[in-house]
């Protein structure tokens, strides 16, 4: 009988596990709540971004903001579908929870109420997603998700390069339109930092690292959007709370965080700070739009913005 220390040092020197028969409890339970965060995430994102893209400028645009909706839909279904191998019923997951019990990032209960916090939303959260699945694609010890996010994968390319380019458009337009586009980044950017989950100090144990279900800790995975997020920032003439540290060689925040958020002025209270336990209370609480987009997924009825 192998133990669980023994376990994780053979994944940590590259076993794969193809199936549940290979999975020790511990690896099922850590393998099960990632999934079901990521298969959530993916799905909500989709009743999100759905009225703003109906609202798209052009025909070619709202082509491509729908395109994105159904790349969502169908990665949350690859999610979805990995957890009925590990005995989680998909219905249940979809139709049999309150929206409150559903896991996905904070974001995703926000409203997106223009279309510039629609294609900052491509720019900076789909940048997030990425990061997240680009390091369980290249580390994970599962498998299956791993060979599933080969075509995830390419798809949130494009989501990313169609953020960018609308961003780069809107944000050349200058006067009005450009500050729209600020203003989505000034809350939507600290939405991304919070993004990968409670700093590395604050955590007592990451078992999605010890059975290499992911590779890369909260705070790589943040150091890797950031450093990826802010020059894209620059480079469109954006401002981001946050700028490259030559003593430390990172991209730091510009603020000591977490800090409160109000959520109906999607406003960030800069000089109040809260713990870590605060912002996962918050988390848990969800935000404003959880209840809607929730219900347009399980109910299947959306209102065609006229």
């Amino acid at each position: 009988m192998v133990s669980e220390k023994q376990f994780k040092e053979s994944l940590q020197d590259g076993k794969m596990i193809e199936s549940v028969d290979e999975m020790t409890e511990g690896y099922k339970d850590a393998l099960t709540t990632i999934l079901i965060s990521s298969g959530d995430t993916e799905y909500m994102s989709a009743p999100a971004y759905y009225e703003q893209s109906m609202q798209a400028p052009s025909l070619n645009a709202r082509t491509s903001c729908v395109s994105v909706i159904q790349d969502e839909l169908g990665h949350g279904h690859i999610a979805y579908r990995l957890l009925e191998d590990l005995g989680v019923s998909r219905e249940e997951l979809i139709y049999g929870r309150e929206p409150h019990e559903f896991r996905n990032t904070y974001g995703f209960d926000q409203p997106i109420e223009n279309f510039a916090e629609l294609v900052t939303a491509h720019g900076l959260w789909d940048r997030a997603g990425i990061v997240l699945l680009g390091d369980i694609h290249e580390n994970t010890s599962y498998a299956p998700w791993k060979r599933a996010l080969t075509k995830v994968s390419k798809e949130e390319q494009f989501h990313l390069r169609h953020g960018k380019t609308w961003m780069s458009r809107l944000a050349n337009k200058g006067g009005k339109t450009k500050q729209a586009m600020q203003e989505a980044v000034d809350w939507m950017f600290p939405i991304g930092v919070e993004w990968f989950g409670m700093p590395d100090d604050q955590k007592e144990h990451d078992d999605q690292l010890e059975y290499r279900i992911k590779g890369k800790s909260n705070d790589e995975l943040r150091q890797d959007w950031l450093s990826r997020t802010v020059p894209m920032l620059e480079e469109i003439g954006l401002d981001a709370p946050a700028h490259y540290d030559e003593e430390s060689d990172e991209y730091v925040p510009e603020y000591d965080w977490p800090v409160a958020f109000v959520e109906e002025d999607k406003d960030w209270r800069f000089d109040d700070p809260i713990s870590g336990s605060d912002m996962i209370d918050r988390w848990r609480s969800r935000g404003p739009a959880n209840e809607k987009y929730v219900n347009m997924l399980q109910s299947g009825e959306v209102n065609v913005p006229a």
